[in-house]
C-alpha cells in the first residue's frame, strides 16, 4: 500500500487532507519503559518489537481491568500507529536491502504477506468503535499476528542479515532518518 494511503488510513482522513483530530503521541504511555531505537538496524527493530510488546501487554491489562472504552481505544490507536510506522520502515528500507543481501526470497515474500495481514487488521481496528463486541478480540489477534512475525524476523531473518555484507549501522541511520520523516508527516512527535 502506498505511503499516502497508509497515512490516510492511519489518520482516517482522505489523502492530502490534514488530520482533524489530535493523534496519539508515539510512546506516550510507555515513555519511561520504552526502549530507545538507536544502534544498528537490527537493534532498532528489536527495540521497536520490545516497545510494541509492552504496549500489547498494557492493552491486555486494560481489558483485564475492564478499563473504559476511551482508554482502550487510545492505546489501540497508539499500537496501530507504532506498527504502521514500523511496517513502513521495514517495507521501504529493510526488505529491499535484505532482498539484495540474502538468498531466502521466500522468507521475505512471507514477511511481506504477514505485513499485509497486519495492515488489514489495523484497518479493521481503526474502523471500529471500542464498544463493538469484537474490538478487543481484534486487538488480541493483531498482537498474535505481530508476535508470530516478530519471532520469525528475530529468529530467522535477523541472523541472516547479521551474517550478510549489509552495513547495519548505515541501515540503522536510514531507519532513524525515515522514522523522523514519517512521524512528522503523520503528525506524531516522539517523546524522549
Amino acid at each position: 500500500m502506498p505511503v499516502a494511503a497508509k497515512r490516510a488510513q492511519l489518520c482516517r482522513q482522505p489523502p492530502g487532507d490534514p488530520p482533524t483530530e489530535s493523534l496519539p503521541t508515539m510512546n506516550s504511555r510507555s515513555a519511561d519503559d520504552a526502549v530507545d531505537p538507536e544502534g544498528n538496524a537490527i537493534e532498532i527493530l528489536i527495540a521497536d518489537h520490545e516497545n510494541v510488546r509492552r504496549l500489547f501487554d498494557e492493552y491486555e491489562e486494560l481489558v483485564d481491568d475492564d478499563a473504559d472504552e476511551e482508554d482502550r481505544q487510545a492505546l489501540a490507536e497508539e499500537i496501530c500507529a507504532m506498527l504502521t510506522v514500523h511496517s513502513m520502515l521495514e517495507q521501504e528500507i529493510i526488505y529491499p536491502a535484505a532482498r539484495e543481501a540474502v538468498d531466502d526470497q521466500d522468507q521475505l515474500d512471507e514477511a511481506e504477506v504477514e505485513h499485509q495481514n497486519i495492515d488489514d487488521m489495523i484497518a479493521q481496528i481503526q474502523e471500529m468503535d471500542p464498544s463493538e463486541e469484537l474490538y478487543d478480540a481484534k486487538v488480541k489477534v493483531l498482537s498474535e499476528l505481530v508476535e508470530h512475525h516478530v519471532r520469525e524476523e528475530e529468529d530467522e531473518l535477523f541472523p541472516k542479515l547479521e551474517a550478510s555484507e549489509l552495513d547495519l549501522e548505515e541501515l540503522g541511520n536510514s531507519l532513524n532518518e525515515r522514522r523522523a520523516e514519517l512521524l512528522e508527516e503523520l503528525g506524531y512527535v516522539e517523546e524522549g
